[in-house]
């Protein structure tokens, strides 16, 4: 609670959890990075909240929240020769239909998926930004719910 958004890029994702609220900062709960976990199960569709990092294995704190809601058609036909290597044709019509990145699959952690609030996904994504994709004025994250 409290922290900023600190990137912002309209139709690719929102990026928080950064307590110094410059994209550098953010230790994981254990003080130090952790490893990547991947599943065939959990993509970056549009509304994923996946784990930002700066290459395998480096999660801290940060997360983004994927905002494309549509994925180029050359790239859906590149994950259409992929269908044996972890892009099976549920998953390309998945993207089809919503949306994503996935170009991140396999590169970044999905643990969550936004269930509701998509007009304030859209609202934020929005925003002005100047350098660095940093919003011209804070984006606050006022309060978060976690569900099972």
């Amino acid at each position: 609670n409290g922290l900023i958004f600190h990137r912002v890029i309209k139709d690719f994702m929102i990026q928080g959890g950064d307590p110094t609220g410059t994209g550098c900062g953010g230790e994981s709960i254990w003080g130090k990075s952790f490893e990547d976990e991947f599943s065939l199960d959990a993509r970056n569709y549009y509304g994923a909240l996946s784990m930002a990092n700066s290459g395998p294995n480096t999660n801290g704190s940060q997360f983004f929240i994927v905002q494309a809601k549509t994925v180029p058609d050359s790239l859906l036909s590149q994950m259409e020769g992929l269908k044996d290597n972890g892009f099976p044709q549920e998953v390309i019509d998945k993207y089809k239909e919503v949306g994503g990145t996935p170009w991140l699959d396999f590169h970044h952690t999905v643990f969550g998926m936004l269930i509701d609030g998509a007009d304030v996904l859209e609202d934020i994504a929005a925003t002005k930004t100047g350098m660095a994709d940093k919003p011209v004025y804070d984006v606050v994250i006022e309060t978060i719910e976690i569900e099972d």
